[in-house]
This record gives structure tokens, C-alpha cells and sequence, in this order.
């Protein structure tokens, strides 16, 4: 399947069609991993085995112990 790049304000965009998000079993809201390998651009969703209630409950734990080092980060 061929398919072009459309500008999005100073970047671009790869646009999935319906037919080929059903076939991926993803959408909108699925994170993705990206990757180039051997001259190809690699997509695929992102495999996670916790809840995102999960996620935020150990982002709520880990926050504080390292909260200097996410603010210096930041900067």
C-alpha cells in the first residue's frame, strides 16, 4: 500500500486510513512504538501488560522520590 506524507504545520504526517486501523486492531488512542530499521519506518502498538490505574498509581509512588531530578529535567 502506497501512501504520502502531508504537511501538518512545520512537520509531517503519515495518515492511517479506517481499513487499516481495523486490521491493526488499533486507534486514535493507541500509543505506538517508532523505529527505523534497515531504511524501513517501523510502527507498531505498544504492548503493555498494566492498567493505566496502575500506571498512575506507581507515576503517584515514584513522583516524589525523584521529583528534583524530573524538575532539573524540565528545565
Amino acid at each position: 500500500m502506497a501512501q504520502t506524507l502531508q504537511k501538518q504545520g512545520d512537520t509531517f504526517a503519515l495518515i492511517l486510513d479506517e481499513a487499516l486501523l481495523q486490521a491493526l486492531n488499533i486507534n486514535a488512542d493507541t500509543p505506538l512504538n517508532v523505529e527505523v530499521s534497515n531504511g524501513s519506518l517501523i510502527v507498531t502498538p505498544t504492548q503493555t501488560d498494566i492498567s493505566e490505574a496502575e500506571a498512575l498509581d506507581a507515576l503517584a509512588r515514584l513522583r516524589p522520590h525523584y521529583k528534583r531530578m524530573l524538575e532539573n529535567l524540565a528545565k
